[in-house]
């Protein structure tokens, strides 16, 4: 209609075709810039919805344990998770590589949440992307993948050093597309875009004020970077892995050795480590784990992920994916042990009047993502009892926690 009321002025105020043509000519320039700085202004509107999440205390639980529980809120990210800032980071580096180009196939290795996270970045900046995955995570993050324009192939599972692993498979890909393997696992992007966003942001929302935080790690990057940061603010906060039983980084931090028993061959089943938790835990040590400045560990069995995520959900209103559960579950324990520790070591504090002071322990953790991407398993009843011989929490109000 706009170009139309131009052709129209130019004849009534020219009487020129040529002259209305230039007109038009010249409008039609100006739309195209137009165009491509709502393109842009589109990309740069993604990327600012990222970071800043909200920091929230878990009320009910603060209250029971007597230490004050909070849960950073990464899954308010734009894709859902925290992944969105790997992502982000991870593909502005990604434009400084000379294979960078117009509609450049940008392949990842990923068990979702992160291949989630490039789609919708990948749309803003004009890239095509392709997801490798193991076949060993929910129909749910697969369809979310494709609806979003990924192009997805998934591969059995198996461990890293078979040639045919997801994040080996993805590495030929690009090789093949002549595009660009993000490498999530091993780009130092990833722990930067922690290290810069995250860890400043936890410390500003407590004020400089916690005694621990507590994470899982699927690459490193997330613990690694917030890990690094929080230290040289405070060393004497508190680290904390979070870890499925049969992940070797457990092992990796209490005992320096990579190991888990679940990963000899006569145990494995389909997983290098059988866990109902999708995206964390690892078999190896990634360059990102690498940087971490990990003080402790808890293994977490698939049980008590169940059992936490039932009761968050009753009496917090929270609806958490594994990830986000297998986090709170660990930060009880931590803060259980910090209790203990504090009440046999540490006197009283005196306020002016030398009366006693209750200082209350501050305990941090993630909540990654949602349990909507998790319905087909976590929160299927019938699924977590016939592959994992789970119990499914009937009467969630009787979970003791």
């Amino acid at each position: 209609a706009k170009i139309m009321s131009n052709i129209l002025l130019g004849v009534m105020l020219f009487g020129s075709t040529s002259v209305t043509c230039t007109i038009v000519l010249t409008y039609l320039k100006k739309a195209k810039n137009t165009v491509t700085t709502i393109s842009d202004d589109l990309m740069f509107t993604c990327n600012q919805l990222i970071g800043n999440t909200p920091m929230i205390k878990l009320v009910r639980l603060s209250h029971i344990l007597n230490v004050d529980i909070y849960a950073k809120m990464e899954c308010n990210n734009p894709g859902g998770s925290g992944k969105d800032r790997a992502a982000k980071y991870m593909l502005y580096a990604a434009r400084n590589d000379p294979r960078f180009r117009e509609n450049v196939d940008i392949v990842e290795g990923t068990s979702g949440s992160t291949g989630i996270s490039l789609a919708l970045q990948c749309r803003a900046m004009g890239c095509n992307l392709h997801v490798v995955m193991p076949d060993d995570q929910s129909q749910d993050k697969i369809n979310y993948l494709e609806r979003l324009g990924a192009k997805v192939t998934v591969v059995p599972t198996c461990a890293i050093v078979n040639k045919n692993h997801y994040v080996n498979t993805a590495r030929r890909l690009a090789v093949e597309l002549n595009g660009i393997f993000i490498d999530q696992f091993e780009n130092p992007a990833n722990y930067l875009a922690h290290y810069e966003g995250t860890g400043p942001e936890i410390w500003k929302q407590m004020n400089g004020q916690l005694d621990a935080f507590v994470m899982s790690a699927g690459t490193g990057g997330t613990i690694s970077g917030v890990s690094r940061y929080l230290k040289e603010k405070d060393p004497n906060v508190r680290i904390v892995l979070a870890d499925p039983c049969g992940s070797s980084l457990f092992n990796k931090v209490k005992h320096n050795v990579c190991y888990a028993s679940q990963q000899a061959e006569s145990c494995i089943k389909k997983h290098r480590y059988d866990s109902i938790v999708e995206g964390v835990g690892l078999d190896r040590v990634t360059a990102n784990f690498a940087k971490g400045l990990i003080d402790d560990a808890h293994c977490i069995s698939d049980q008590e992920i169940v059992n936490t995520a039932h009761w968050l959900l009753r009496n917090e209103g929270l609806f958490v994916g594994s990830s986000s559960a297998l986090n709170v579950a660990a930060a009880i324990r931590t803060a259980r042990n910090l209790s203990a520790t504090s009440s046999s070591s540490s006197s009283d504090e005196k306020d002016g009047n030398n009366n006693n002071i209750e200082k209350r322990l501050r305990v941090v953790t993630v909540i990654c993502e949602s349990g909507s991407r998790h319905l087909s398993r976590f929160w299927n009843p019938a699924y977590i009892s016939s592959e994992y011989n789970l119990v499914w929490p009937e009467d969630s109000s009787l979970i003791q926690i």
